[in-house]
């Protein structure tokens, strides 16, 4: 009898978890922690607000250093973490613009997986970052659209 070509069985899915339109989540390898967020799933991409980002080398391979404030009453923090990608997005007005990629992990809550995120200066705009469609894509999470902050325990 010839051998049997056995397939990778499926990593199982983890529980649905159902979060707001906005949460707090954390960014451990970057230090940053208890970021608001809009959980935005017309936008593809994530982005972080970051100002005066500096690409640089370091030991022949790309990095990034870039300014962070965590929220509004925190002290703004050098962040130092290597290149991934540099893409063509369309930022909030349909106007494409290149912008330096990252990957980090996001963590919300007990679940952390890597995401790429986008630098770009969000001044203007109401949440330091954005979690865009594709940082939830295969991970069982469903947007309340109604509710804000449903990860966030009380207390």
């Amino acid at each position: 009898m010839a051998g049997v070509i056995m397939k990778n069985p499926k990593k199982p899915k983890p529980d649905l978890m159902v979060i707001g339109w906005t949460e707090y989540l954390d960014l451990p390898e970057l230090g940053l922690r208890q970021i608001k967020a809009k959980i935005d799933t017309g936008a593809r991409t994530s982005a972080l607000h970051a100002t005066n980002i500096e690409p640089f080398d370091r030991d022949g391979k790309e990095w990034v250093r870039f300014q962070v404030q965590p929220d509004s009453n925190a002290a703004e923090v050098w962040v130092e973490t290597p290149i991934y990608d540099r893409r063509e997005i369309k930022n909030t007005s349909g106007i494409a613009e290149e912008r330096i990629v990252i990957r980090t992990d996001l963590k919300l809550i007990d679940r952390s997986w890597p995401i790429s995120v986008s630098l770009t200066d969000r001044s203007n705009m109401r949440f330091e970052m954005i979690v865009g469609r594709t940082a939830l894509k295969h991970h069982n999470i469903a947007v309340h659209t109604r509710r804000a902050t449903l990860t966030r325990k009380n207390g």
